[in-house]
């Protein structure tokens, strides 16, 4: 039997924990070529070795194991890109928090000599683990659910739109002291990403006026919480329209789009300026897109439960946002639907964490749109 039991998650478990035995056998080499003192403080190897094992899922080091084809520029730039992110905040920990000499792991040399060894570690881990045959069995139930979800336009993170009925929405059962501690959260943490986030704002803002001296931010009426109005704040990211213009659907290659509007999407950082709208309470950090009025009268009028995603507050990133591509029609529209209601049904603040991380992540690959 061998080693064919192996799934595709498991074999994702495995190379996390082969990256953590590989930080502590990369640290035990450098002692001995080095003479250095790297395993003498566990403390700092555990922060590297966390701190890799997060960049290596936040940049796709982990996705590798699972895609058919890779290219050796596609592998290079994952792994070497996880173990160079792990650096920089190696360096930034070390200068904030001042590490005396004796902490080796703060050494420019020994930094280098971990990400150049630490990356050669990892690619022989992800070739012999892409290597091992999964179970047969696990591979045949893989192929049937993807059939049968293919049919259904359905995978498990979604509510059927047709089987939906209101008496399953946790959001609408929940205690109101865990709204209210959603709240508090989203106030604080807002408040914090304002400030964090002022020297991104500020050159993308400046960046904006020169390229064709029009305004910089772009205000857009949303629907909201119970289908309230509120208005919207962004970095503008489109050539400015007629004030009489119908509104449109964004395209893939969308020609409004300007040359800095194109890059702040890509990384998402037209939609700092939400935070306010997080601030003053008409959105949360997490929770359904807000979508424009004169639009949701089509949707809610060929949608089934459209007017449902308006039973909790509007979000700057949601559930249908990490899961589901940018929606530019009406059937785009109903499938991301269904990620909202599950994410109503299933509201938990686990749920929010893990949409937060995935959000962090599709910012930092430039995946948005």
């Amino acid at each position: 039997m061998g080693l064919s039991w192996l799934s595709t998650r498991r074999k994702l478990f495995l190379a996390l924990l082969l990256d953590l035995v590989g930080v502590a056998l990369v640290a035990a080499f450098v002692d001995q070529w080095a003479s250095t003192q790297l395993l003498r403080h566990p403390q700092w190897l555990g922060f590297y070795g966390a701190t890799y094992v997060a960049m290596s899922w936040l940049l796709g080091s982990y996705t590798l194991l699972r895609l058919p084809r890779v290219t050796g520029a596609r592998v290079l730039a994952r792994l070497g890109g996880a173990a160079l992110a792990t650096t920089v905040v190696l360096v930034l920990a070390s200068w904030i928090l001042r590490l005396p000499p004796s902490v080796t792991l703060g050494h420019r040399r020994i930094q280098l000599l971990l990400l150049v060894v630490l990356t050669l570690w990892a690619l022989l881990v992800r070739l012999f683990l892409r290597r091992l045959p999964a179970h047969r069995g696990v591979r045949a139930m893989t192929d049937l659910e993807r059939a049968e979800w293919s049919e259904q336009r359905l995978i498990p993170s979604q509510l059927p739109l047709e089987t939906f009925t209101a008496e399953e929405l946790a959001w609408t059962n929940s205690l109101s002291l865990q709204r209210q501690l959603k709240r508090a959260a989203d106030f604080a943490l807002a408040i914090s990403l304002l400030v964090i986030t002022l020297p991104l704002t500020l050159p993308a803002a400046l960046l904006i006026w020169l390229e064709d001296r029009g305004p910089i931010f772009f205000r857009q009426e949303r629907s909201g919480l119970m289908g309230a109005r509120f208005w919207v704040y962004k970095l503008r990211t489109m050539a400015q329209a007629d004030p009489g213009a119908p509104a449109l659907w964004t395209q893939r290659g969308d020609k409004r789009l300007t040359r800095v509007g194109s890059l702040l999407r890509r990384v998402r950082l037209d939609e700092l300026p939400q935070l306010l709208n997080v601030v003053l309470g008409e959105m949360s950090l997490i929770g359904p897109r807000p979508e424009r009025p004169e639009l949701e009268h089509e949707l809610e009028a060929r949608i089934p439960h459209y007017r449902k995603r308006h039973w909790m507050p509007p979000g700057l990133s949601g559930w249908a946002q990490v899961c589901a591509p940018y929606a530019a029609s009406i059937e785009e529209t109903e499938l991301k639907l269904s990620y909202d209601l599950y994410y109503l049904r299933h509201w938990s603040t686990a749920l929010d964490l893990l949409i937060f991380f995935k959000t962090i992540k599709t910012v930092l690959k430039a995946k948005g749109r």
